[in-house]
């Protein structure tokens, strides 16, 4: 075999390996115009290091989508996740980012359309039966409202972005059971939370599959670091309240970054 082939050969053969082992994304997701959407989880609410530009949207620069951004270099990036969305206000004041040219969509939705942050209110300033009924009754809302929210936004995406690939991604799981938190919640409470976490997640992936996108769960990555397991990556009830129950900068940089670049 001669010299050049036998280089010919070698390179196609590390170029293989290379795409077998991932090495070659960075290359690939150098030519993605990536536009990152979604509510706090995804603009980084809880990890500090807010952008002045991004006011009360409060968009960090230790969020998942800055971080991704920044290992990966693509071609473009807009970052327009804000505090506070809903799927509705993420379709009305956010999707103006997109075009037929974006080929990278990350999103997280839902939580703010069924009251979360007002749920959680109620579990910790009143009883255990009253945090229960409103559990319950967000829970209700997640199977009978959200799912035809969640489809509006998904189809508004892909009618703005349609050669994009979208990755939905869920929520975390707020507690470890039997941890060694001694006050705050019940267990009941905390169980309860934890159930309709997981049934908002189930309605979210079912509607992004029946959209066709990619779903990326986080609770995997957050297990073990639930609130009550001692290594938490979610804050608790702190100041600023604003910040309650929402990743820290550990938990976007080594629980949504993760899931994030696992799907992309």
């Amino acid at each position: 075999m001669s010299t050049r082939s036998l280089g010919t050969t070698l390179a196609t053969l590390v170029l293989g390996v290379a795409t077998v082992l991932g090495l070659a994304h960075p290359a690939a997701a150098a030519g993605h115009h990536y536009v990152a959407l979604g509510d706090s989880y995804s603009s980084g609410v809880g990890a500090g290091s807010y952008t002045s530009e991004s006011g009360d949207c409060k968009r960090s620069t230790a969020a998942y989508p800055q971080l991704w951004s920044n290992a990966n270099a693509p071609a473009s990036f807009k970052f327009v996740a804000c505090s506070g969305a809903t799927s509705t206000s993420v379709a009305s004041t956010q999707l103006g980012a997109l075009s037929s040219t974006t080929t990278l969509v990350s999103v997280t939705a839902g939580g703010n359309d069924i009251g979360f942050a007002d749920v959680m209110q109620t579990c910790v300033l009143q009883s255990e039966a009253t945090c229960v009924s409103a559990v319950n009754s967000a829970v209700s809302q997640m199977q009978n409202s959200l799912p035809g929210r969640l489809d509006s936004l998904y189809s508004a995406i892909r009618s703005r972005a349609p050669q994009a690939r979208v990755v939905v991604l869920g929520y975390p799981r707020f507690y470890k059971l039997s941890g060694n938190c001694v006050v705050g919640l019940s267990e009941t409470e905390r169980s309860a939370i934890n159930s309709a976490g997981d049934t908002l997640n189930g309605v979210i992936a079912k509607r992004a599959a029946d959209a066709g996108f990619a779903w990326s769960g986080v609770v995997d990555e957050f297990t073990g670091h639930e609130i009550c397991s001692g290594d938490a990556w979610l804050h608790s009830v702190t100041i600023p309240i604003g910040n309650s129950y929402h990743p820290k900068a550990v938990g976007q940089s080594s629980g949504y970054l993760p899931a994030f670049r696992s799907a992309v």
